[in-house]
């Protein structure tokens, strides 16, 4: 069994995700008073600023970079610990 925990900033989006969640069949728990920890909080903003461009490349505000330089880039990530 697997945990995934997330953080929805804007509440609206609950019930959407709670309906994904019981279309698969899934249990879940919705605790409201959850916190970050200083990990979590750094890969949230990742996550976050990694969704924005996603959605700037979609409406064509952006390039995307050769495959290549963004393994590379991936790689001195986890490289670094992160």
């Amino acid at each position: 069994m697997a945990t995934l925990t997330i953080n929805i900033d804007n509440e609206k989006d609950l019930p959407v995700l709670k309906e994904i969640l019981n279309r698969f069949g899934l249990k879940y728990k919705i605790d409201k008073q959850a916190e970050l920890n200083e990990e979590g909080e750094i890969l949230y903003k990742r996550f976050k600023k990694t969704f924005k461009e996603i959605k700037d490349w979609e409406a064509g505000k952006v390039k995307l970079q050769p495959a290549k330089d963004a393994l590379a880039e991936i790689e001195a990530e986890l490289s670094n610990g992160i």
